[in-house]
Order: C-alpha cells, then sequence, then structure tokens
C-alpha cells in the first residue's frame, strides 16, 4: 500500500516534514488554518527564513506535495496524520495545547469511517500528554476501535535555519507506539532515511524531546553563568577561554559546543517555552526542579547584564547601535529575541536615541514589538556609522569583522565572537 501522509500545521516542522517526506516518494498532503500562509506557499514562497527549503519547496509543489484548501480533505486522504501545530508557553508555563485540541476536534468527525489511520502528535507537548490528555479526549468525541485509528508521538529535533538538512539526514528517529501494528507502519515510513529508529513508549517519546531541549538550553544557563563570573574576576578573555575548552578532546568537534558557549541568552520559540514547561510538568508531578528552575532564572538575566554593560558606557542621550535582532543567525525568528528584552530596559532608563539593523528581521521585529525611539537602518555599516556604542546581538556572520572596520567605536559583545584588532 502507498502511504498517503496528512500534515496539519505548515511552520518550520510542518512545512519540513511535508517536503521531506516527498523527497522520500510519498505523497503528501499539507493544510495550515491560515489562509495567508497557504497562499504564500501555494505561490511557491516559503513564509519564514529557511536557506534551501524555499528550492525544494518548488521542486515539489503540485507533485508529490499538495496544498489542502480544507482539513476535511486533509484527514480524509490521508492514511498517516501528522500534527505540527504550535503548542506555545501558557498560563505558569505550562505547554498550551488548544491549538493541537482544535485541530484533532477538527477532523474527527471525518475519519470516523472504515478507513485504518495513525493519527501522530509531532507537535511538542510534554511527557504524558498524548496518553493522559489526548487519546483520553478523542475517546470522548468517538469511542474508536484501536484496529482502525491508532495514535503515536514522534518528537522533531529541527534547528532553525538547518531544518531540511536535519530532517532527510536525521541522528535518530524517535517515535512514542502504543501496538506492534503501529511501529509497522510507521517503520515502513521511515525505512527511507537510513536512519536510527528508536519505538518507545508514549511517554518516553514526548520525555526525550524534552530531555534535549533542557539539556541544550542548560549547557547554554552553564556558559552563561560562567561568563558572569569571568567578568566579575575581571581580565578573562571569555570567549578565547571557551575556544580553548572545545579543544578537550572530549568535545573537539562536537556540534554541541555551539551550545557551550556564551552570548546573551537562549531565545525563539522552541528552548523557553519547552525548559519552563518541564519545570511546570516536574511540580505538577510534585517535584521541584531545582536545576531547570536557575536554568530559566540565568536566562531571564541575560538581558539585565548586557543592558547594565551598556549604561555603563553610554549616556541616555548617546546613539547606540544594535546589531541583530533574530534570535539566532540564518533565521527570521524574533520570538523571545533577546535584542527585544535589551532595548526594553534601555528605554525603561531612557534611552531614545537606538538604531538597529538585522538581515532579516527589521519588519518583523518592529511589526511584533512596535518599540518607540528605534531607527531601522538597511545596513549594518549604516548602524556602525549613527552609532557611537555599538551592540552585538546576533552573531550573524557579516558582523564579525566590523570592529576592524570601525576601531573607534566602543563595541559591547554579546556574543563573544566578533574580531578584534590584534587578536589572537
Amino acid at each position: 500500500m502507498e502511504l498517503q501522509i496528512g500534515i496539519f500545521g505548515l511552520g518550520f516542522v510542518g512545512l519540513t516534514t511535508s517536503l521531506g517526506f516527498a523527497e522520500k516518494g510519498f505523497r503528501t498532503r499539507g493544510f495550515d488554518i491560515d489562509l495567508k500562509r497557504r497562499e504564500t506557499i501555494t505561490n511557491g514562497y516559503l513564509p519564514f527564513l529557511e536557506p534551501g527549503l524555499d528550492t525544494v519547496l518548488r521542486h515539489y509543489l503540485g507533485r508529490e506535495f499538495l496544498i489542502s484548501q480544507s482539513a476535511t480533505e486533509t484527514a480524509k486522504e490521508s492514511d498517516i496524520i501528522f500534527f505540527c501545530v504550535g503548542t506555545p508557553c501558557g498560563k505558569n508555563g505550562r505547554a498550551d495545547l488548544r491549538y493541537l485540541f482544535s485541530a484533532l476536534d477538527n477532523i474527527l468527525p471525518v475519519i470516523q469511517d472504515e478507513k485504518p489511520r495513525i493519527l501522530v502528535i509531532k507537535s511538542t507537548v510534554p511527557p504524558g500528554t498524548t496518553q493522559n490528555e489526548i487519546i483520553p479526549h478523542i475517546r470522548t468525541k468517538w469511542d474508536f476501535d484501536e484496529t482502525k485509528l491508532m495514535i503515536a508521538n514522534n518528537p522533531e529535533f529541527l534547528r532553525e535555519g538547518k531544518c531540511w538538512e536535519d530532517f532527510i539526514n536525521p541522528d535518530r528517529i524517535v517515535c512514542g507506539v502504543e501496538n506492534e501494528k503501529t511501529t509497522g507502519i510507521l517503520q515502513e515510513l521511515y525505512n527511507p532515511f537510513n536512519a536510527p529508529l528508536y519505538f518507545v513508549s508514549l511517554n518516553t517519546g514526548e520525555f526525550i524531546k524534552y530531555l534535549s531541549n533542557t539539556l541544550l538550553a542548560s549547557l547554554i544557563s552553564f556558559s552563561n553563568e560562567m561568563s558572569i563570573i569571568a567578568d566579575r574576576v575581571g581580565n578573562v578573555d571569555t570567549g578565547k577561554a571557551f575556544r580553548i575548552l572545545h579543544e578537550d578532546k572530549r568535545l573537539r568537534g562536537s556540534g554541541i559546543n555551539a551550545y557551550i558557549y556564551p552570548g546573551c541568552g537562549f531565545g525563539g520559540y522552541c528552548l523557553p517555552k519547552d525548559t519552563q514547561a518541564m519545570a511546570e510538568n516536574a511540580r505538577s508531578a510534585g517535584f521541584e526542579p531545582g536545576i531547570l528552575r536557575e536554568v530559566i532564572k540565568t536566562n531571564d538575566g541575560m538581558p539585565e547584564f548586557f543592558a547594565k554593560k551598556i549604561k555603563a558606557t553610554a549616556q541616555p542621550d548617546t546613539p547606540i547601535g544594535i546589531l541583530g535582532l533574530s534570535f539566532k543567525p540564518e533565521s527570521d525568528d524574533v520570538r523571545e529575541s533577546q535584542a527585544a528584552k535589551i532595548i526594553k530596559l534601555l528605554l525603561a532608563d531612557g534611552y531614545t536615541n537606538l538604531y538597529a539593523y538585522d538581515p532579516s528581521s527589521n519588519a518583523s521585529f518592529d511589526e511584533m514589538y512596535r518599540l518607540p525611539h528605534v531607527r531601522y537602518l538597511s545596513s549594518a555599516k549604516a548602524v556602525c556609522g549613527a552609532g557611537t556604542v555599538l551592540v552585538v546581538v546576533t552573531a550573524w556572520e557579516e558582523f564579525k569583522n566590523l570592529q576592524l572596520t570601525f576601531p573607534s567605536k566602543t563595541w559591547i559583545d554579546c556574543r563573544y565572537f566578533i574580531v578584534k584588532k590584534g587578536a589572537a
């Protein structure tokens, strides 16, 4: 049987998943409730920045990958339905599952036929969600036969900026399953990826995702706390110290070194919300997660740490240039932007002469935050010319050598990566 794949939610995860399965020869249908997003994708454009994915989209669009105009069409034609909708940070840091349950409710009336299907939760949900919330929720609306409807989860491990590479060449694939029939079908689906494939319990599948993200968050906060200590000790080349740390044979050449490096804190969509959600999940289970609590506390304090550095060198009327607005380079994602937090702290203390530039995110940052007294310029050099104090917040490669061109300016490197004149 040729498996038909349906995808609900066409953000970073959903669109990459759709195109990844198309690449492996599966017929995929994607649906997003956002009409503007559907239209953008239908016209062959990405609704976000993701290097290389636009070429893949245009190759498969209208062939192996189709855009559905209704949830009904997507569900009815699919053997396996992936849910890739957002699970943002909700009240008290808990994962907000309303969009996931809404997507489920939209299709349940459609799939109560004789066709066997698997519903796969790819959205990031706290451990216990599929078993304790999703399955009981579905059963309140349909007392389904498990030979006709199977439920699984399949966490994603995609990095923004490298989504396609991570999906097509995964280092591991994890599926939370309940029975052998589900395992067999998902094995058929993922065999073409030729990657380690692990079938685990539903709770284990969800836990592995949070285990991954909270480890990365912890490494970042550890690195940032150590950078604060270095600052207090004084006369420490913090960036160089960490680069030498990476030469340890246990770390050398490891991609995880990108997370064992100081900066101004983690932002974006995943790490902040997932760390908060895991901490709240632990509290709901009766355990106070001391390490995660401190990881969050350290991260929350990093914008203030750098804002104080800026205020120590600049008066409220000093022209200040902000270089980088997205939460990471090669991305236009400004959610939980550390730049926004730093700018807000400056504005609160009366700083009103601010200039900003990001290679991808000027417009989206302004649209999301609407901050006063910030003038968005069209290039990094324009910001360097306008500002007396220059603050590098995002490690875009084009910022790396700017200090060599503008040596007379006061530089605050929140990412410990710019090249300084005479530096070894």
